[in-house]
């Protein structure tokens, strides 16, 4: 058989703009499954009940339209965790075992032991780790799990530290004790959702109050970082590095100082990816959810609109 539709896209957060059979097929459906909503198909639904979207984030389908209307959305939130959490997890063992530098080495083909045991040596342990995580949901919990595991403490910052520490936390406070609590970490670790009030959120000052040598890892948001003040501390060498999978821009523009920093890990955006695993999370979660939606039960990840999570 031969294809004649449209290739779509099964990736992102609904930026992309929609195919003619999915504007069409959407129009009398009460159920959307895909990865984000566009306004443009949002625009052609008549019947539209509920959305659910493969991704964590949501900021790009909360446009006025669906965030107004009576429409339920519901994400992927904790589904890409074990991925994202394995991607921090070895690009800190990168940062703190060195391997920038034993890469430069075997490139060089230079067998020089001088960089790992000599006084200026970087290597350093987990467990002498202390993480700071911004955002204590799935992605965050399943990072200070592994993280905790290896010895390290974590403490982490939420909006209703009320709730309590999940499993993996010493203890968690609200975000406007991130200034204290950056102030003892070696690790600085990103993983909120993107909001207004998160925006922003780890600025030039907050970065000069983590101690020298401190990483910064961002598997959230390019809109939480100020990536330009980032740079310039690596550059400067008050901070060891970063492992940094999203960014303000994506792509990220090619005359950003990032791409040849050695003590930067960069991905393109790919820390959930999990060929094997994704799906199997995705659907079990997708059929729970609409064994629920039949019974008139309260759907799992719902996301509150107004919060923009």
């Amino acid at each position: 058989m031969r294809f004649t539709g449209t290739p779509a896209v099964s990736d992102g957060d609904g930026r992309t703009p929609p195919t003619p059979e999915a504007l069409e097929a959407i129009g009398d459906a009460e159920v959307y499954f895909g990865f984000g909503m566009s306004e443009p198909l949002f625009s052609a639904a008549r019947r539209l009940r509920w959305v659910h979207t493969a991704a964590a984030g949501v900021a790009s389908a909360l446009f006025p339209a669906l965030r107004e209307s009576d429409v339920l959305l519901t994400n992927s939130a904790g589904v890409h965790a074990v991925p994202i959490a394995e991607h921090v997890i070895g690009g800190i063992i990168y940062l703190l075992r060195d391997f920038e530098t034993a890469r430069r080495l075997q490139r060089a083909g230079e067998w020089s032991r001088e960089p790992f045991v000599g006084p200026n040596s970087r290597v350093r342990e987990i467990g002498e780790c202390r993480a700071v995580i911004v955002g204590t949901g799935g992605i965050g919990g399943a990072i200070a799990e592994r993280l905790t595991a290896l010895g390290a403490r974590c403490v982490g910052t939420r909006r209703h530290p009320e709730r309590g520490a999940p499993r993996g936390f010493e203890s968690v406070h609200p975000v406007d004790e991130l200034p204290a609590l950056v102030a003892r970490a070696t690790l600085l670790i990103v993983a909120a959702p993107a909001t207004a009030e998160t925006s922003g959120l780890v600025t030039a000052a907050l970065l000069d109050r983590l101690p020298q040598g401190a990483i910064v890892c961002n598997v959230a948001r390019g809109t939480l970082v100020d990536e330009d003040a980032l740079a310039q501390r690596i550059s400067d060498g008050r901070l060891r590095g970063a492992v940094l999978d999203v960014f303000r821009q994506e792509p990220l523009d090619a005359s950003s100082p990032l791409w040849s920093l050695p003590s930067v890990l960069l991905t393109p955006h790919v820390s959930g990816v999990s060929p094997r695993g994704f799906w199997g999370r995705e659907l079990d979660l997708f059929f729970d959810n609409w064994r629920r939606y039949v019974a008139g039960e309260r759907l799992r990840n719902l996301v509150d609109k107004a919060a923009g999570y």
